[in-house]
């Protein structure tokens, strides 16, 4: 899975620290960051390749977190105008999915998650006051009436509902993405997980599940969610009633009829695949 980086190692620990040239920076312009064109070099740009052109650079950087012994930051995009040029372009999320060395797609999403974090919440709910970011922990604090904010983590669900043979699987309504997905969504307040996976289930394909089993979990930079995955049994009839504002397809499909995906990047591929070769948890 993307976060899936070993040898490399994720350290989140906070710091305050100053960029050295050898560190690296992400830049994220309307939603799109900037990278390098040579796909055979490190994707992301280090301090030491702007320093003469932004002599200025480092003062609008904020530390975010280390992967082994790489340094990543944050530039301010607001406050340093950089644009595309010179070997470099600006890249949507989506190319997280598939960069390479694979590291570097967990970082740059990783990174994309904290910048909406910071320009999300860059005046207080509360009051309205430009908030600070804290020197003690990844926060931001409102200096007028103390909110204080952290980044953004939602927690879903994903479940495979199984029935015997079967799979159910689905594909997004609305959404270019071709791959076929598992029912997913949203813990709302004051749920459990498991009244997530019941509730979810029976709006989007009008099914009840049964002996609910918790599968794996994982960071889902994309849509700063936390995504919890669980394998159920179909608990009575097995006929679909499709939210088609949800969901553009939902169907049975037997072992040996599956469709294969080819980006195995996901909680939701690694699930389908633990069905398709018969290796479901106890």
């Amino acid at each position: 899975m993307l976060q899936d980086i070993k040898p490399q190692i994720y350290h989140n620990e906070f710091y305050i620290k100053t960029p050295q040239a050898k560190d690296y920076f992400f830049y994220i312009k309307e939603g799109k960051s900037l990278i390098k064109n040579d796909k055979t070099a490190f994707p992301f740009a280090s301090f030491g390749e702007f320093t003469d052109a932004q002599p200025d650079i480092c003062a609008h950087a904020d530390f975010l977190f280390s992967i082994s012994r790489h340094d990543f930051y944050l530039v301010n995009e607001q406050a340093l105008p950089l644009s595309e040029g010179n070997g470099y372009t600006f890249a949507p999320p989506t190319v997280f999915r598939t960069l390479s060395p694979a590291w570097a797609g967990f970082a740059g999403a990783t990174g994309c998650h904290l910048h909406r974090f910071y320009r999300n919440r860059a005046y207080c709910g509360r009051c309205g006051h430009k908030m600070e970011k804290k020197q003690d922990e990844r926060a931001l604090l409102c200096p007028v009436c103390h909110n204080v904010e952290y980044p953004k983590i939602s927690p879903g669900i994903i479940v495979a509902i199984t029935d015997g043979d079967r799979i159910l699987l689905t594909r997004y309504a609305g959404r270019a993405n071709p791959h076929y997905a598992l029912v997913a969504g949203y813990n709302e307040i004051g749920e459990t997980l498991e009244e997530t996976v019941h509730r979810e289930v029976m709006e989007e394909v009008g099914l009840k599940v049964k002996n609910l089993r918790y599968y794996k979990n994982q960071p889902w930079a994309f849509s700063d969610s936390l995504l919890i995955g669980f394998f159920a049994e179909l608990d009575g009839s097995a006929e679909i009633h499709r939210d088609a504002s949800e969901l553009a397809s939902a169907e049975w499909y037997a072992r040996k009829d599956m469709p294969h995906n080819t980006l195995d990047i996901s909680l939701t591929h690694e699930m389908i695949y633990m069905f398709r070769n018969g290796l479901l948890p106890s």
